[in-house]
């Protein structure tokens, strides 16, 4: 079976989209409605922006699922059996399995992007890589740490997790975890402390955004950052998307799943190819491409 993945934040870069734009009639009708949906010229940003013009929190998330989604739609070859995205990715994911229409989907990830900035305003954190250190090892110590949040954030491969919280939460964790073996602890140069309790605030934001969007029926299971899980029910996808900003990215067990549900193929389907190379660390036997 052919699985589709999507990436998240971090994988965009200054030109994503050019080409497309330039030679595809329907990729450029769609920059432009994007454009219009969020009322200022993001596609003058990907195309020419600079690395700092890309970073700013009304660019990055938008411009990833833009770029995401218009390779799908333009694709002559898509025909996904089921779906996944990672963190941000879920949300071209839907929009790939017809669960979410372009422009609600491109909506609701503006509101995402810029609720999670107000919560990073409101309490600063911050995320840590932690490399070679056994997945149950990094949550006890996070566990152990009760003064400060601190929770595994995100379940890149075996061996790579990336723990979220408050900055001295984060700095603490840190320390003990290469006491404890890590081959590397690494404060990430993020703006936030995302996929932890701290995004509560951007949670209850965007859950009423989510209740507020038609959702159509889907036309293959995604599996969601929250539970690893597939699913086809709209009100299960509903509250699992809801409860992401909050909740971990298993990554990980999501690739395993998909594989044991007899994902053989994956393709990556966004800017750049971090997914590619997390999959073979996951499933060194899956096949993996790009479109």
């Amino acid at each position: 079976m052919k699985a589709y993945v999507f990436p998240g934040q971090g994988s965009q870069f200054s030109g994503m989209g050019k080409d497309l734009f330039e030679n595809s009639a329907k990729a450029k009708e769609l920059f432009l409605q994007a454009n219009d949906i969020l009322g200022f010229d993001i596609t003058k940003v990907m195309f020419t922006g600079t690395d700092e013009e890309l970073k700013q929190t009304n660019v990055t998330q938008p411009a990833i699922f833009i770029h995401s989604v218009i390779l799908a739609k333009i694709s002559e070859t898509f025909a996904p059996e089921m779906v996944a995205g990672h963190s941000l990715g879920e949300f071209s994911a839907l929009v790939a399995n017809g669960t979410l229409s372009f422009a609600d989907g491109l909506k609701l990830v503006s509101q995402r992007a810029m609720a999670m900035q107000k919560a990073c305003e409101l309490v600063p954190g911050t995320m840590a890589a932690v490399l070679a250190l056994a997945d149950e090892k990094v949550e006890e110590i996070c566990a152990s740490i009760i003064d400060e949040v601190v929770v595994a954030a995100n379940y890149n491969c075996p061996g790579q997790l990336v723990i979220s919280g408050s900055v001295k939460g984060i700095e603490k964790a840190c320390e003990l975890m290469k006491a404890a073996g890590a081959k590397r602890a690494l404060v990430l140069p993020v703006g936030g402390a995302f996929h932890s309790p701290l995004m509560e605030p951007a949670r209850v934001e965007l859950e009423a955004a989510i209740k507020n969007t038609t959702f159509g029926k889907p036309t293959c299971a995604v599996y969601q950052n929250v539970n690893a899980a597939p699913s086809t029910d709209i009100e299960v996808i509903k509250t699992n998307l809801i409860a992401q900003l909050t909740a971990p990215v298993r990554w990980t067990q999501s690739v395993q799943n998909m594989v044991k549900d007899g994902g053989t193929s994956f393709v990556e389907c966004g800017p750049g190819k971090v997914l590619q190379g997390l999959v073979k660390k996951i499933e060194p036997s899956a096949e993996v491409a790009s479109i």
